[in-house]
């Protein structure tokens, strides 16, 4: 039997940790939290100065009774949960039921899963961290009696099901809002203007900014015309030229927030996506000759900060790869926000010298993608800034109109030859190959004018990407949470839509903001949320008592809880009707709300239970009629493709068609999936089948 009992929360973790260590111990996993409040019951004593009821989890107990049984025998109980709040307080129930002294030296910590820090933490064990346990348990306590307060309101007043939670109700009020300023936005009319200008061998394009230095909007079309009027026949000449350098720096290695934000954007993966596949990197992964291996360092982290062995390592790596032009004189070191916990490192991968492509095989597609980005966004952000040599040019007409001409070209390529950071909505620069060679007062000989018309457009709808920046700068929840947030009020909660990746409220879910704002504006107050996280920090740091929080915050919240309930009014919500009849009834569809996302279902419920799940369009062209192709479910549950004209068209197909066609015989190409998750593009023609690999696509 062995000595020794180390306790971790996965399965993945506790094989790689095991192979670390060795004989002589023995690694358990207790699968997440083996403890929590009951769910049929609020589980927090408010009279009794908050203190709250824990239970075992259901379905933990075969679990439990494993980790007591390897515990009796154990001479040294270890314990090793993740290294944040949520991992100390797992810690914390585990000593409870296992009689060990919190007190004790028994908790272990690392922050990448590599046999280096492994063993380092196990020489070095402190007691649980009691500050950090009381900070989850006030954030544990305040999100149950906000959720099992008012979702019998909700149920009551609005439908049954529903539920309303403390960070969740802010983001849905973040979505709401923007989605009100969409609706209640004004376009405004404006023209561009511009033209092609030969000046000696050289051809520039610039656009009309005002006349001299006055800078004139133009507003209709008939203010575009009157300087294009006035510049008929006008003599043009280079009135001013202005050039410079332009260093364009490397971001920062990743923390969990921008990790998410551009892995959204660069891979077009979900929040909830880009968290799994980081926690199975950081966790472990087999790696051929290798065995398992943590390959990022903590995942769930708030710091740019990195350690100085890893700077060393990366820099030594640039030198040796790309040479000493692309190592900087003195490492990079980024600011890390005032609001940052700073418990963590910044997310890189654990051993720089572990290169995407090397193991690139032992990976799936998706594990490999996101090393990758990983990799390449921190050994990048230890690089030189990328050079560029920058023109500014002013070209006058006689007339007194002025046009302007903005161009750059690199001049050395920097971080750029390894990572680029992308952003939400790209714009594209104006980078010229060649900047032409020009001189103050030469001519220039103007070509057609080209006016366009143009309306001022509203702000963008939140994508999952842009929302957690938006959470993250008004200090709304904490790393951990973004991804749990954004799932819960897109999922199952229904509030939330995703069309074309951006996050639409339905109606529901403005309903349920609407009378969350009435009632409870405390609740969805976004000062009054970033209020809480930072006196949930002052817990964590020992400042704070994490039940005076509790109490603190339910005073007021019970008193606008007795209000709501006497002022609010029963609120009817109609089910909208569909234009397709049951198959079974004949009665005319509606549409419902299910964790799944919407489906039609039969109104005559429960005596008539049949229901349909709603065709989603995937963007592709049928290849027999030009129709749209939509994903459908067959009886059996299996998704296939079909056209939407069915059944005048009949064209249909097991595997997802996509909008390239065959470079060799002119068939529609099918998406298939390879080994290691590997996706090719397959020709539908028996005859041909070629097939194409695909590679940092965003299909999912």
């Amino acid at each position: 039997m062995a000595n020794k009992l180390v306790i971790v929360e996965s399965p993945a973790k506790a094989k790689t940790i095991g192979k670390f260590l060795g004989r002589g111990y023995k690694v358990e996993a207790s699968q997440g939290h083996i403890r929590d409040l009951p769910k049929s019951q609020i589980g927090v004593d408010v009279d009794n100065n908050f203190e709250p009821k824990y239970i075992t989890i259901r379905g933990r107990g075969d679990i439990l009774s494993r980790i007591r049984k390897e515990a009796r025998g154990a001479s040294k109980i270890y314990l090793a949960t993740d290294p944040d709040r949520e991992g100390e307080a797992i810690s914390w129930h585990l000593a409870n039921v296992l009689g060990i002294d919190e007190a004790s030296p028994c908790r272990i910590e690392f922050h990448e899963v590599t046999s280096k820090a492994v063993k380092a933490a196990v020489k070095n064990p402190r007691k649980i961290d009691m500050d950090l346990v009381n900070a989850q348990q006030a954030r544990r306590v305040l999100d149950r009696l906000v959720g099992y307060k008012i979702s019998p309101i909700l149920w009551q007043k609005v439908k049954k099901g529903l539920s309303a939670g403390r960070v969740q109700s802010v983001a849905t009020k973040i979505i709401c809002d923007r989605e009100a300023e969409i609706d209640a936005f004004i376009p405004e009319e404006y023209w561009t203007l511009e033209t092609t200008f030969a000046i000696g061998d050289a051809q520039v394009t610039a656009r009309y900014t005002g006349e001299g230095e006055k800078k004139v909007d133009l507003k209709t079309r008939a203010d575009a015309q009157a300087v294009i009027d006035r510049c008929e026949g006008s003599p043009f000449s280079v009135a001013a030229i202005k050039r410079g350098e332009r260093r364009r720096l490397p971001a920062p290695p990743f923390t969990t927030s921008n990790l998410q934000q551009e892995a959204s954007r660069k891979l077009g993966f979900s929040t909830q996506k880009t968290m799994q596949i980081a926690q199975q990197l950081y966790e472990g992964v087999e790696l051929a000759g290798e065995g398992s291996q943590g390959l990022v360092t903590y995942i769930r982290t708030d710091s740019t900060r990195i350690a100085d062995e890893a700077v060393e390592a990366v820099r030594d790596l640039i030198e040796s790869v790309w040479g000493k032009d692309f190592l900087p004189e003195k490492p990079n070191v980024y600011k890390t926000r005032k609001s940052a916990q700073d418990a963590h490192e910044a997310i890189r991968p654990t051993v720089v010298k572990r290169r995407p492509e090397d193991i690139k095989a032992s990976l799936s597609r998706d594990q490999y993608r996101l090393y990758k980005l990983i990799y390449d966004r921190f050994v990048s952000s230890q690089m030189t800034p990328a050079l560029y040599d920058t023109l500014a040019v002013d070209i006058d007409a006689g007339c007194g109109a002025r046009f302007h001409f903005n161009g750059q070209k690199q001049r050395f390529a920097g971080f750029t030859v390894v990572y680029v950071e992308s952003v939400d909505d790209p714009q594209e620069e104006a980078v010229n190959g060649n900047l032409p060679e020009l001189s103050e007062g030469m001519a220039a000989t103007a070509g057609a004018m080209n006016a366009e018309q143009h309306f001022t457009q509203p702000p963008p709808r939140y994508t999952e990407a842009s929302l957690v920046r938006t959470l993250e700068e008004k200090g709304i929840g904490r790393p951990s949470t973004y991804s749990p947030t954004i799932s819960t009020i897109t999922g199952r909660r229904g509030y939330i839509t995703k069309e074309n990746k951006r996050l639409i409220p339905t109606e529901l879910g403005k309903i349920v903001n609407d009378l969350m704002c009435n009632n409870f504006p405390d609740i969805v107050n976004v000062t009054f949320t970033a209020n809480m996280e930072d006196r949930l920090d002052d817990v964590e740091a020992g400042k704070a008592d994490w039940r005076g929080i509790v109490s603190d915050f339910y005073g007021p919240f019970e008193k606008d809880l007795e209000a709501a309930e006497a002022s609010i009014e029963k609120i009817a919500i109609e089910d909208q009707v569909s234009d397709v009849p049951c198959e079974k009834c004949g009665a005319m569809m509606v549409y419902k709300m299910s964790r799944y996302g919407r489906f039609l279902a039969c109104p005559n419920f429960p005596a008539c239970r049949h229901t349909l799940a709603l065709p989603n369009s995937i963007g592709v062209p049928c290849p027999k009629c030009g129709g749209n192709l939509l994903e459908r479910i067959s009886r059996k549950g299996r998704k296939f493709y079909g056209c939407e004209k069915y059944p005048e068209c009949d064209f249909v197909s097991w595997d997802r068609p996509v909008v390239d066609k065959c470079p060799v015989c002119g068939s529609y190409m099918v998406l298939k999936r390879g080994s290691k998750d590997t996706l090719y593009h397959v020709c539908a023609n028996e005859t041909c089948r070629h097939k194409v690999l695909v590679e940092n696509t965003q299909e999912e």
